[in-house]
Parts: structure tokens; C-alpha cells; sequence
């Protein structure tokens, strides 16, 4: 089903807040397989967001908004989305009633515009909100679908998990499958070229590259009748793309560098030890980001200056004074004096220029 979001918010337009919204609800929506055709930002403006609506409903089916459904007089998504739909307002009870009891459990006296959330399009479909005080709401007409949420990401993902996933389980015609490589070592056009006799007129499965700094993923999807049967396509794709560009592959899982790296040690056994100069720590902060890097790490010496590295690394400084702090000879010797102070297998050197002064 072809498909919208729309988030509302002057403050998305602002930049003062990001719009993670519509990065969740996409990826959701593409696992469902619901194709995702079209992200809108609009501001708290009735007009424009009339205008939005129109556009997403001229080529997608179902619009999902989120944001405007909150209590103040700019909150204006819900009056907005039924005026456009044709639909009248009610007063539901079972929203007076979680509004009421949210404001006396928190000891206080509710103020009556939050009433003015209470207020829904008839003939809806409601989603009552216990992450908040916005109920979020479906309405159809003619074949088209708006869903609307509440803007707080906290409110907006536990709505879509508690009632409008499966809402949307009506309108699943196929499933969606897909998996995540992650290469290292080649650019995004090299890679492309490399595959290209899987990418040139491919339909389902579908390859797409992504370039990232430092690395190329591909993302390898397909839109079945059966879960199994787009997971059984997919599978058979990665297992061509292998063979074309396996010796760059470090995951076909999506999982980070420094996670695959973790893992790999853990399966050898191996453990690491590392040297920096330049980064200040920050390869073995990496590893540590992993949970159970600490069966693998050693250790890790700071040496930025170069009597550290003699010191603590027992680099010459003869190396030092004749080849230079940045040289191949120095970081050799820093991976070297890591690798027999911590007794690792293996020990990693990192030094280079931090500044124009360093």
C-alpha cells in the first residue's frame, strides 16, 4: 500500500527538534511492507497542512501524521485532517476519563483546555494514549486513510506498538524483507559497477547502495506473498552478491565495525591491546561501546607526547628523533612496546596529526 508521512511542527522546520518520528514509522512501515513513498514537514499552519494532505492523497493511500494533536490553540492536526475528510467532532468519554485520572494521579488540578483532546473526528477509529494525554486516531473516507499520533516520540512509538500496528495489519497486501551488508574498502561506485550485473534491470529482489563515512552498505529487499518466501529471495541474492564482492563484506547483518570486531576476537579467543597518539583513546572507546569488550581488551596506553610513548611504550627516541612522531617506524614501535607491556595477541598503534599545530 502506498503510503505518507506527514509530520507537523514549526519546531521540526526550526531545527530545534529532529524529526526521528518519520525515520521510525518508515522503518516500521517497510518491514509490513507498506511502500513508502513521500516524508512532508509542515509547520502548526492549517492551510499548508490542508495542502500537504491533499498532495499525499493524490498519490498514496493511506497519510500518517504525526504531531498537532496537543491541547493549545496551535495544536490543530486533528481539526485539520476531519475538516479535509468531511468529518464532524465528539466529546469521548473515555478520553475525559484517562484525562482526568492522569492529572489527579499526578496531584494536580487539570487545566480545561486539555479537554480540547477529548475532541474527535466521528467516525474514527480511535487509539487511547497510556504513554500520555493525545489520543491518536484513524479516519477513512473514499478508499483513503489518515492515522494520526501524538508528536512525542515516547507517545507516538508506543501508540504505533499498541494499537495502530495491528490497525494496519488490514491493510497488508504483501510482506517485506530485508537484510543489511555492510563493506569496507571500496566506494560506493566501485561497489556498484562490481554488482552490476545483479543491480541492471533487477526487479525482486531489490539492491541499493548507501555510502557512510568510511565504509558502503547495500540493502538487499524483497516483497513477497509469504515472509518466507521474500527471506528465502533475499538470502538468495546475498549469496550472489558474495561471490561478487565477499572479500569486502565485514557484516550481513548490519552490525557495526567495532561490534564485529568484539565478536570476532571473542570467537578466536584473541585478545587486543591498543596504542594511541592523535585519537586520545578513542579506537579503544570504540571497542568498549560493545557490551563484553572487556574479554578482549587488555589494555590501552595514551602516549600523546613523545617522551609518553618512551615511557609508558618504550619507544627510542632515537626512532622518534630520526623518523618523526607521525611515521610508520614510530607506530610500529608504539604497537610493538603495547603489545609487551599488556602480553595481548594482537596490538593495535594509532598516530597521525590532530591540529594544524599538533
Amino acid at each position: 500500500m502506498k503510503t505518507s508521512i506527514i509530520a507537523v511542527g514549526t519546531e521540526l522546520l526550526f531545527g530545534q527538534t529532529v524529526n526521528t518520528n518519520a525515520a521510525y514509522l518508515s522503518d516500521r512501515l517497510n518491514h509490513m511492507g507498506f511502500d513508502v513513498m513521500y516524508h512532508f514537514v509542515v509547520g502548526d499552519n492549517p492551510e499548508r497542512l490542508r495542502e500537504k494532505l491533499a498532495e499525499a492523497f493524490r498519490d498514496t493511500d493511506l497519510v500518517l501524521l504525526t504531531g498537532g494533536l496537543g491541547p493549545t490553540q496551535d495544536d490543530l492536526t486533528k481539526e485539520t485532517v476531519a475538516g479535509y475528510m468531511g468529518a464532524g467532532m465528539y466529546e469521548d468519554e473515555q478520553v475525559v476519563a484517562d484525562l482526568r485520572s492522569f492529572f489527579e494521579k499526578r496531584g494536580g488540578a487539570m487545566p480545561e483546555n486539555n479537554l480540547k483532546q477529548a475532541l474527535l473526528p466521528a467516525g474514527c477509529v480511535p487509539f487511547y494514549n497510556a504513554s500520555g494525554t493525545a489520543p491518536g486516531f484513524a479516519l477513512t473516507k473514499d478508499g483513503k486513510t489518515a492515522v494520526c499520533f501524538p508528536g512525542p516520540p515516547r507517545e507516538m512509538t508506543w501508540l504505533f506498538e499498541n494499537g495502530v500496528k495491528q490497525y494496519l495489519g488490514q491493510f497488508m497486501e504483501k510482506k517485506m524483507y530485508y537484510r543489511v551488508i555492510r563493506t569496507i574498502g571500496i566506494g560506493e561506485s566501485d561497489l556498484e559497477m562490481l554488482l552490476m550485473p545483479l543491480i541492471d534491470g533487477q526487479t525482486d529482489p531489490t539492491i541499493a547502495t548507501y555510502a557512510k563515512e568510511g565504509e558502503c552498505t547495500l540493502r538487499v529487499a524483497s516483497q513477497r506473498d509469504t515472509l518466507d518466501e521474500a527471506r528465502s529471495a533475499v538470502d538468495q541474492m546475498i549469496a550472489k552478491i558474495d561471490t561478487l564482492a565477499g572479500e569486502y563484506i565485514y557484516s550481513y547483518d548490519n552490525e557495526d565495525l567495532n561490534e564485529v570486531v568484539v565478536r570476532l576476537l571473542k570467537e578466536k579467543g584473541l585478545s587486543i591491546s591498543a596504542a594511541e597518539s592523535c585519537t586520545g583513546g578513542l579506537f579503544a572507546a570504540a571497542l568498549t561501546d560493545v557490551a563484553g569488550a572487556s574479554e578482549v581488551l587488555s589494555s590501552s596506553y595514551v602516549t600523546y607526547s613523545a617522551a609518553a610513548k618512551a615511557s609508558e611504550l618504550g619507544v627510542d627516541p632515537g626512532v622518534i628523533g630520526r623518523c618523526g612522531v607521525v611515521s610508520a617506524e614510530t607506530a610500529e614501535a608504539m604497537a610493538k612496546g603495547a603489545k609487551a607491556r599488556s602480553g595481548a595477541d594482537i596490538a593495535v598503534s594509532v598516530t597521525g596529526y590532530a591540529g594544524p599545530d599538533d
